[in-house]
């Protein structure tokens, strides 16, 4: 265990994908505290893991004890993200937190893809 040591307080972290997923708990939450939190890769593995990011974020945003407004984003669209956002989503609200969803298509060349702005 690491020994205890302030919180950093950043706008904007990029939650890992693939195998790194499974490093995010409550501690890297009370730890790293941001604004906005992206939760990026689309991949079998963040799948397996996301449920328990998702609540390690309820869980160490409720022992923050201020009250900062966080958002979270999402880069895909997810069966267990949905589910964690119905089951939880009065917990949010009372933690502050917004769950982005995005209906906005960027297109660029011969791509189209999923988009939202995030403004600071």
């Amino acid at each position: 265990a690491a020994p205890p040591a302030p919180p950093v307080y950043v706008d904007l972290a990029y939650l890992p994908g693939s195998w790194s997923a499974r490093t995010v708990d409550e501690e890297f939450f009370r730890r790293i505290r941001s604004l906005c939190y992206v939760v990026s890769g689309d991949d079998h593995l963040k799948e397996g893991v996301l449920r328990s990011l998702l609540d390690a974020l309820l869980t160490a945003k409720h022992q923050w004890g201020t009250d900062i407004q966080v958002t979270l984003i999402p880069t895909f669209d997810s069966l267990v993200m949905h589910e964690w956002y119905q089951e939880t989503h009065d917990r949010q609200q009372e933690l502050g937190i917004t769950v982005l969803g995005s209906n906005s298509t960027v297109a660029m060349q011969d791509e189209t893809f999923p988009a939202c702005k995030v403004e600071f």
